[in-house]
């Protein structure tokens, strides 16, 4: 259970991101305020308010950024976007919960039976959704959007772009110290600070030795948090001067070293994917493989539920590899044909909130299966509108900026913008393993959102046209007689 630290973190950090947007440019301040909240607030301290979603590491940072921006700094954020497909998806991500409460209003009542059944001797259930679910939920998916709204009005830049990957870096450099005690000495900073620890401790074991996660869910998400700081130090030291250089690409090798000893071989295998591409292509280039990352991670649900994707192939190759992680995988796969099959009972809206979208044992009421990626569980949740309307959020950037970049000059894009949509791009794939979307990522998404609406309007006024020369006579300049009246 949380102590008095965690929540009096969470109830003093409107005033730290004061401090931030007093002392620091907008775009550093809008990023630290979201970035220093998921990175520093306790993971299950909440504050339970009735009739709008529980105050959170996430919901507070999210609402005091917006805030602040708007009627502190008196900033206008814009949250309707230009392109129409773009607006389809956001009224399918706030209004599609609708339906899916209103769908949901039926109890699951569970009969709990003793040793001597079928003797009844108790009954459980989960309770269905109502209207005050329904402002709720609506409120809840606002609140997760606002930092895909401020990063679209105010980070699309190259200022505010490479911000987002330099706070990446210096956020991962100043977690490096508490990650290295941690390896050393087992994963307690949770404990030492907030007094609970925030998973299962056996998971965080691996190969003789201890996985990091510090204040985060669980060690994957650091893991994934220093692969991503590691490729942007190495997009940054591509673009810096000489001086510069050096100083980017030793960090890029320390957090490397780092991600080594987080025992994450997805992430490990994400950063030698990633810093490949970012070494040998253009930033053209990159687009183009961000957008096919994508695509791949919009598809492949659609192909798994249609029962097209090789599970067992897959999982013979992964055992020769390694049958410790094939046995994992595995795992994954039996509990996602399960979620599938009570996905499909409702299908188009979901089966809402309460847990609802789990399988349960129907005698006992627990819960038996897990979910792992980030869209089982918000198919699950929210059935297919709910599904495409979030990875079309967060995959249509990647598709118009791929989409105008291809009648503009490679130029005329930020130098920043194809190193986030890698970064984006492999975000999107992992979440097919893990449940690791975060604010960060809708600041990333509305980061390269804004700035490919920002290149197409560019493109639609066309290249600015020079002055027309004034004539002159051996070197004087005519004056132009005006027309009669």
């Amino acid at each position: 259970m949380p102590n008095s630290l965690a929540y009096l973190m969470l109830m003093i950090w409107p005033v730290v991101c004061v401090f931030f947007f007093r002392r620091f440019s907008l775009e550093r301040a809008i990023i630290w305020s979201i970035l220093g909240g998921y990175l520093l607030l306790p993971q299950s301290a909440e504050f339970d308010l009735p009739l709008v979603p529980d105050m959170t590491k996430v919901s507070i940072p999210n609402i005091t950024a917006f805030v602040l921006c708007v009627f502190f700094l008196k900033k206008r954020v814009t949250f309707w976007p230009q392109n129409w497909a773009m607006r389809l998806l956001l009224v399918g991500f706030v209004v599609g919960v609708v339906p899916t409460v209103l769908t949901n209003g039926d109890t699951m009542i569970f009969t709990l039976l003793g040793e001597t059944a079928p003797i009844v001797f108790s009954t459980a259930s989960l309770p269905g959704l109502g209207l005050r679910d329904l402002l709720s939920v609506v409120i809840n998916q606002i609140i997760v959007l606002l930092p895909f709204f401020l990063a679209r009005s105010y980070l699309t830049t190259e200022t505010g772009l490479r911000e987002l990957l330099y706070a990446l870096v210096i956020g991962a450099l100043i977690y490096s110290i508490p990650a290295l005690i941690e390896i050393r000495l087992s994963p307690q900073m949770n404990v030492w600070v907030y007094g609970f620890f925030q998973h299962s401790f056996e998971q965080m074991m691996r190969d003789g030795g201890f996985r990091p996660l510090v204040f985060l869910p669980h060690a994957l998400w650091l893991a994934f948090f220093v692969m991503s700081a590691a490729m942007a130090a190495l997009a940054l030291g591509l673009q810096a001067d000489r001086d510069e250089r050096a100083r980017f690409f030793a960090f890029a090798v320390y957090l490397l070293v780092l991600l080594v000893l987080c025992k994450s071989l997805a992430s490990v295998i994400y950063a030698l994917l990633l810093g490949s591409i970012l070494l040998i292509t253009n930033a053209r280039m990159q687009i183009r493989i961000a957008l096919i990352f994508a695509l791949i991670a919009v598809i492949y649900p659609i192909l798994r539920d249609q029962g097209l994707i090789p599970v067992d192939a897959i999982l013979r190759q992964a055992e020769a590899f390694n049958p410790d992680r094939a046995q994992s995988l595995g795992y994954r796969f039996d509990n996602e044909d399960a979620l599938l099959e009570r996905a499909h009972e409702r299908w188009l809206f979901g089966w809402g909130g309460w847990g609802r979208n789990l399988v349960h044992d129907m005698q006992t009421g627990q819960i038996t299966t897990i979910p792992d990626g980030e869209w089982i569980i918000v198919f699950g949740t929210f059935g297919w509108l709910g599904y495409i309307s979030q990875m079309g959020l967060l995959g249509g950037p990647l598709i118009l900026l791929w989409w105008v970049l291809r009648h503009t000059a490679s130029r005329d894009a930020p130098a920043y913008v194809a190193p986030l949509a890698l970064l984006l791009a492999i975000t999107l794939i992992d979440m097919l393993l893990n449940a690791i979307l975060t604010p960060y990522t809708w600041l990333m998404a509305g980061a390269i959102l804004g700035c490919g609406e920002r290149l197409t309007v560019q493109a639609l006024r066309g290249p600015p046209q020079p002055a027309a020369p004034r004539r002159t006579v051996m070197g004087t300049p005519v004056k132009r007689r005006r027309a009669p009246h």
